[in-house]
């Protein structure tokens, strides 16, 4: 029989339906690599995978702790007249982590929803890990050590009273979040008992609301920040040149700005204006701006855009077109109009500009521990971007601290150390009390705490807001 000659086209098919097998595979491979270490966090985590039930029938969920291993949600294992065991999710302190811990019944939010992967894994001893499993006896999770710091949380807690608002804080130079509140808050151990009355409440109260990573508010006069920067940018060798005469009242047009209760600033410079927060000065520095830069600028700042994350949170909101009209860019220009922040990514500027421009990524917790209390994971600190180059900041630095040493953030004032910030008196509806806003850090030289305040209905900035986070900052750096 005659040999047939070899056929070079089908060789080379042959050799490309093996290479196109041989980049499928490959591709499965470093899929499920990636999978594995980049994406099964988030499937576990999903509300909607079947799974967690089954992973939390197997085992007894890890706990949450205080940077300092404060317990700060735990579950209780008890054995009932009947000798079946029962499990109860318990929160030590209440309200006072309502919103930063979360809760585990009717969902799960805050820290809980967050490290629902690391709760439900057991890194314990493997033999006796193996021994319960064959024994059908439930594992104990990990616990998750937080960033949050008790003495922080509670100061902040207490400062706002019974007033509704949020106050944050975090590290600016590393992204940790060291405090979180919410008021008003909710008991956690009482979620599923009071679920109804929680969701159907009162809409003022909002008790479930995350108002640090939630609520959106006018930024009122934090704003200046984003006018002074867009104008520094467009007069970079002359912004200090800038003077206005305030009598209190800014007359544009038909229109009229008012400073804060009509108060006169008189002759001012940039900086004082800056300090004493005119909103005259600021209206007209506003109308003389590119309003396609000072847009360009907000998104940069991350309005309109995604936050670097991990909680749900509402997106920050910026309106104003390049096509706007005199009375728009005149309430915009400080921060009033259709300009709406949370208080979170209020902290987030103010600890960029701490940190010379670069944003940290904020995150919560610190590291994963078995139930032996041996280190499973370590997170570390990590840059989110740059918001804006190192010269700029520079020049934030220095009218932030004059905010505090000669303007309506005197109540930071300290020999001690030297604080930086600015204040906020946002209106929000006609015939109410202003929004109360403070966002700052110290120590200006080596930053070591951003803080961001809010009061709701709290009126001046300066009285309201500016003193709790003195408090923190007192507390943080002193020790008191």
């Amino acid at each position: 029989m005659k040999k047939g000659k070899p056929n070079p086209s089908a060789n080379r098919s042959i050799r490309g339906f093996a290479a196109g097998i041989g980049v499928l595979f490959l591709g499965i491979v470093l899929y499920l690599a990636y999978f594995l270490t980049a994406e099964s966090e988030t499937v576990i985590n999903n509300s909607y995978n079947s799974r967690i039930s089954a992973m939390e029938e197997r085992m007894i969920r890890g706990s949450i702790l205080a940077d300092d291993g404060t317990v700060l949600a735990r579950t209780v294992v008890a054995t009932d007249s009947n000798g079946t065991e029962m499990e109860t999710r318990e929160y030590p302190y209440g309200e006072l982590f309502a919103h930063a811990v979360g809760y585990s019944s009717a969902g799960k939010t805050g820290v809980e929803a967050l490290a629902n992967f690391q709760l439900l894994r057991a890194h314990g001893n493997f033999l006796e890990n193996g021994l319960k499993e064959l024994a059908g006896e439930k594992k104990t999770g990990d616990s998750v050590v937080t960033t949050f710091n008790l003495r922080l949380q509670q100061i902040a807690y207490e400062a706002l009273g019974d007033r509704r608002g949020a106050v944050a804080a975090m590290d600016p130079s590393t992204g940790k979040i060291l405090c979180m509140v919410s008021k008003p808050a909710f008991d956690p151990n009482t979620v599923a008992e009071n679920w109804e009355s929680l969701i159907h409440g009162d809409t003022a109260e909002a008790r479930l609301l995350n108002r640090v990573t939630q609520g959106l508010y006018p930024p009122g006069s934090t704003f200046k920040i984003l006018t002074a920067l867009q104008y520094m940018r467009e007069h970079p060798g002359a912004y200090k040149e800038y003077r206005f005469d305030c009598s209190g009242i800014f007359a544009y047009e038909s229109y009229q700005i008012r400073c804060y209760h009509q108060n006169a600033h008189g002759e001012q410079d940039f900086t004082q204006a800056f300090a004493n927060s005119c909103n005259g000065a600021f209206a007209n520095l506003g109308l003389s701006l590119d309003l396609a830069g000072l847009k360009g600028l907000a998104e940069q700042l991350l309005f309109n855009r995604e936050l670097p994350l991990s909680l749900p949170y509402s997106k920050s909101s910026y309106q104003m077109d390049s096509g706007a009209g005199d009375w728009e860019i005149l309430q915009t220009s400080i921060g009033q109009g259709q300009t709406l922040i949370s208080p979170m990514h209020n902290l987030l500027i103010m600890s960029a500009i701490a940190n010379d421009g670069v944003l940290m990524r904020p995150y919560l917790i610190d590291r994963v521990e078995n139930a032996s209390g041996e280190l499973v994971k370590e997170f570390r600190p990590s840059e989110a971007a740059e918001l804006m180059v190192p010269n700029e900041a520079a020049a934030l630095q220095e009218l932030l601290i004059q905010v505090v040493n000669e303007g309506t953030g005197s109540a930071l004032k300290r020999d001690t150390y030297q604080a930086a910030g600015k204040t906020g008196s946002a209106e929000f509806e006609t015939g109410k009390e202003t929004h109360a806003w403070f966002v700052g850090y110290a120590p200006a030289e080596d930053p070591k705490i951003a803080v961001c305040v809010i009061v709701e209905e709290g009126g001046s900035g300066g009285g309201t807001a500016a003193p709790i986070a003195a408090e923190l900052m007192d507390a943080w750096l002193l020790g008191e």
